[in-house]
């Protein structure tokens, strides 16, 4: 069985969140948002060559022009490749454990498995990012004190006002 919701991010950009239910003890929750704009990365090219076009008419050295060209490339990659986050999967078995992965727009998947056996709880924290923002956690058990948390996960990683 697939279900699927429109929901909006902190900036209002829009997410897709899909519901997958293989069986009784395996779910599978998907969120995705749109693509990098073409629109957005133009305009931020633009900006940082037409300033790097500024500098170059008023110190007229050609090392600025390239240098601009070769951060913004830089930048874009490095962008598309660390930090834009196109789709993020978690996968529950319920008698196995919490696998969550995430898809960057340069294509890169970042997999993350959680044992069962060290899951405490799960919980719905609160940030303040302008305004107070929830997120879910899970919290995991210390292995040396029976009733310490060792470390708090986020499921979802939080979404920023970026180009989006």
């Amino acid at each position: 069985m697939e279900d699927e919701q429109s929901f909006s991010d902190i900036c209002g950009g829009r997410l897709a969140l899909q519901r997958r239910y293989y069986s009784p003890s395996c779910r599978e929750f998907c969120i995705s948002c749109p693509r990098l704009s073409l629109r957005s990365l133009t305009a931020v090219t633009c900006t940082v060559w037409l300033a790097a076009y500024g500098l170059f008419t008023l110190c007229e050295n050609s090392i600025i022009l390239s240098a601009a060209i070769f951060i913004t490339l830089l930048g874009l990659l490095g962008y598309l490749h660390f930090v834009k986050i196109d789709q993020e999967t978690l996968l529950i078995i319920d008698s196995l454990g919490i696998q969550m992965t995430s898809s960057y727009a340069s294509g890169k998947e970042s997999t993350t498995f959680i044992e069962m056996g060290k899951v405490k709880d799960v919980i719905i924290n609160e940030g303040i990012y302008m305004k107070v923002i929830y997120y879910l956690c899970i919290l995991l058990k210390d292995p040396v004190e029976p009733h310490g948390i060792s470390q708090v996960v986020p499921v979802f990683q939080p979404v920023g006002c970026h180009l989006a």
